[in-house]
């Protein structure tokens, strides 16, 4: 158990980090050379330029006013001088209310944190039971928990009413940031500029037809039943080989590009490399003459590849985009069923061009719900057995685990400083080292899932993170000893013991919790905006293989929010600071520090930096919502747990409310609140309509929509567009080539279950 001296060596580390990283970005960020680095958004936006500086060679490198130096901390304030509306229009809706989880979690855990330290923690403090057992191991850090009150106090009354306090607060704030997030929503929505997302569904689960195209097929469907507003579609095509080849392309022209750049500065040598993998084995060849053979090699397969799939009918994946007249009609068909059958012509809101993850739209219909449970599986095997390699590491980093396993480290381990550093700093570091492959590994679960947008799986990325965060992070690590030791533990005991188990607990870990808070929350936040990955390629890029002011703007790399990662992260935190606010509210400062510096380095990074690859009104906002009223209503639930080992049983009769009022409140605010994210509004549909038909008479819709949803891999080629019907025809029948329907004078399509 970390003492006060361990948590004070840890602050000073992590502190001094932070600060060396804040210095290093401050001092990078002023040179010139670092310029398309810091501040990649400005570039893109075309309103910023590479630094001119006249006089010395290397003032184009090194910036030497020196003056400039004396102000190096003034990126602080001008990350906050932005006001919102402005900040929307630069970084997009997502960015901002992405801000507003940190700027909520200060709502929260400020007016609690203050509430426990005046309440809480002198009635802790004054308790001085921890004094009165011999034998007993503690820290100062103990005497300021509830373990330092007797048991039956009547002192717990304090900790029963500030939990009811901190809860109502906490829904009070949610209740209001949910309402202005919606408005804020329901305001961007009908502001927002023409996109052809406003036009357009996803249909899905085409059903085959024997006598028509999938093409036709839609066409037709959609003629008959939306006959005054469809406009067009374009059929989803399974191009993905296609998509490999083009992405194996350009990975041999930039190889191109680098050999082509290197015998430009040395003509007297030509570059060679080697015909096996990677360049590391094969026969010495001339290497621009070797990528030149291998890429138009690669052409004439994509010639033929583009060929096959423009003309292959099994090509045409069983679903489309639909674009319709109005946004009005759009909103009609992708919030109603289109056929009796509710498993054919399945409809939803198209995502944005750009946000469309387009490997998945192959994948069959059926095929989903197989692969989304066998995703499901594999996420419960990948949380349990991750427990393993995470309780090897925590049994490790302690003075116990690391004397079992390496008795010769003994003399050094027991120096004070050295156990200090090992208790104080060592648990969180080796915590967050274990969880830095994790996103990836979620993300390809969830491309397996098969969902079609990029915003959808960063959401369930995330879902999948906070899950693992919340078994194996918080949970796996407030049970003493590992996993498997408690393991049969908890089958032997009944049920409605665990929350006793793992609520007495608690308090033991909160030294843990603040050396991760230090480590992750702290260091690795200044270490966000260092950028020394993105900082270290650019300029090996810069080196290599850039040539042309266009080769630099593409070695830039903006990058974007990690909102499947970064958000999970938050949403841990607010759960902690719940579960601590009554248990052991020193904790609550170290919270409060990550909240406030998040908050100015992520709207930094927004406003400068990151170059957000889609934008989907917020919709995220109602996870971020449920996720922060689950962390509560954990904490309630393991508070009772607790006080029921304190010898206050009776006081679960008190205690039972608040889980039954914040799972109330919580399907209050899904009712009142949730649909402004998930439907659009038919009213706002026809007033934006209704404008844009006075404003623009001459709109040509369908020149607008035609090529906004075919295939990056199709962009500026040649592909088959369908026919629209002639909006000036009159004609109420709609010509098909189904043989045995030519005459019946009407179309009706399957609805056979």
């Amino acid at each position: 158990m970390a003492s006060l001296q361990d948590i004070s060596l840890s602050a000073t580390i992590n502190i001094l980090s932070a600060f060396a990283f804040l210095v290093a970005f401050a001092m990078f960020r002023l040179q010139p050379m670092n310029d398309r680095v810091y501040f990649p958004k400005w570039y893109l936006k075309g309103i910023r330029g590479s630094p001119t500086r006249s006089g010395l060679l290397v003032s184009k490198f090194v910036n030497l006013d020196f003056r400039t130096y004396i102000r190096f901390l003034n990126w602080m304030p001008a990350a906050l001088r932005m006001p919102e509306p402005e900040l929307i229009d630069h970084a997009g809706f997502d960015s901002a209310v992405y801000i507003r989880i940190y700027l909520l979690g200060l709502k929260i855990i400020v007016p609690v944190t203050i509430l426990s330290l005046v309440v809480l923690v002198p009635v802790n403090w004054t308790g001085k039971t921890l004094e009165k057992v011999k034998d007993l191991a503690f820290s100062d850090i103990d005497k300021l928990s509830i373990s330092n009150i007797p048991v039956g106090s009547e002192r717990f009354l304090a900790h029963i009413v500030m939990s009811y306090v901190f809860s109502f607060w906490t829904c009070y704030v949610l209740y209001k940031e949910y309402k202005t997030v919606a408005t804020m929503r329901l305001r961007f929505l009908a502001s927002e500029r023409r996109r052809p997302d406003q036009f357009s569904v996803l249909v899905r689960n085409v059903p085959p037809d024997p006598d028509e195209s999938v093409s036709e097929h839609i066409e037709h469907f959609f003629c008959v039943n939306h006959p005054d507003h469809y406009l067009t579609h374009q059929v989803v095509y399974n191009a993905n080989n296609l998509a490999n080849i083009v992405a194996k392309k350009k990975k041999l022209q930039n190889w191109h590009v680098y050999y082509q750049n290197k015998y430009e500065r040395n003509p007297t040598r030509k570059p060679t490399t080697k015909t096996g993998f990677m360049g590391l084995w094969g026969n010495r060849v001339d290497a621009i003459d070797y990528y030149d053979a291998e890429i138009a090699k690669l052409t004439e397969e994509e010639e033929a590849e583009r060929a096959r799939v423009t003309s292959d009918v099994k090509a045409v994946v069983p679903a489309a985009f639909v674009s319709f007249k109005t946004r009005w009609a759009a909103a009609v068909c992708a919030q109603t069923q289109q056929s009796s059958n509710p498993t054919i012509w399945l409809t939803e809101w198209a995502p944005e061009p750009r946000d469309v993850y387009w490997e998945n739209l192959a994948i069959p219909y059926v095929e989903l719900s197989i692969r989304r449970l066998l995703m499901s599986v594999g996420l419960f095997f990948l949380i349990f057995f991750f427990m393993i390699p995470i309780a090897f590491v925590q049994s490790l980093a302690n003075i116990e685990g690391i004397e079992k396993v390496l008795p010769f480290l003994k003399p050094i381990i027991e120096k004070k400083a050295v156990k200090s550093l090992i208790q104080g700093f060592l648990p969180g570091l080796a915590l967050k080292i274990f969880l830095v492959l994790l996103p990836n590994i979620l993300m390809l679960m969830s491309k397996i899932e098969g969902y079609t947008s990029l915003s959808f799986l960063d959401r369930r990325s995330a879902a999948k993170y906070y899950l693992f965060i919340l078994v194996n992070v918080f949970l796996g690590s407030i049970v003493t000893g590992t996993a498997f030791q408690q393991l049969q533990k908890f089958i032997d005991q009944p049920s409605t013991e665990f929350t006793k188990t793992v609520g007495s607990t608690i308090p033991m870990k909160a030294t843990f919790f603040i050396t991760y808070i230090m480590v992750d929350g702290w260091s690795g936040i200044a270490a966000e905006i260092l950028r020394l990955v993105p900082l270290v390629m650019f300029h090996l890029k810069n080196t290599f293989l850039v040539k042309t002011e266009q080769d630099r703007e593409q070695a830039m790399d903006p990058g974007s929010l990690n909102f499947a990662t970064s958000e999970p992260r938050i949403q841990f935190y607010f759960m902690l600071g719940h579960v601590y606010s009554v248990v052991t509210p020193i904790l609550l400062p170290f919270i409060v520090v990550f909240f406030a510096f998040s908050f100015v380095v992520f709207r930094h990074q927004i406003i400068n930096v990151y170059n957000q690859q889609y934008e989907s009104g917020a919709a995220f906002w109602p996870d971020v919502h449920r996720r922060i009223e689950t962390g509560l209503i954990i904490s309630q639930l393991l508070w009772m747990g607790l006080l029921s080992t304190r010898g206050a049983d009776k006081s679960t009769l008190v205690l039972i409310a608040q889980p039954v009022l914040t799972i109330w409140f919580h399907f209050f605010c899904k009712g009142r609140f949730e649909s402004a994210f998930v439907k659009f509004p038919l009213q706002d549909a026809m007033v934006k309509d209704t404008l844009e038909r006075a404003t623009e008479p001459n709109l040509n819709l369908k020149v607008y929509l035609q090529d906004a949803y075919i295939h990056p891999v199709f962009k500026g080629g040649e592909i088959e567009r369908p026919t629209v019907v002639n909006e000036e025809e009159n004609n109420p029948l709609v010509p098909t080539k189904r043989t045995s329907r030519r005459n019946s004078g009407r179309y009706s399509p399957d609805a056979s279950f």
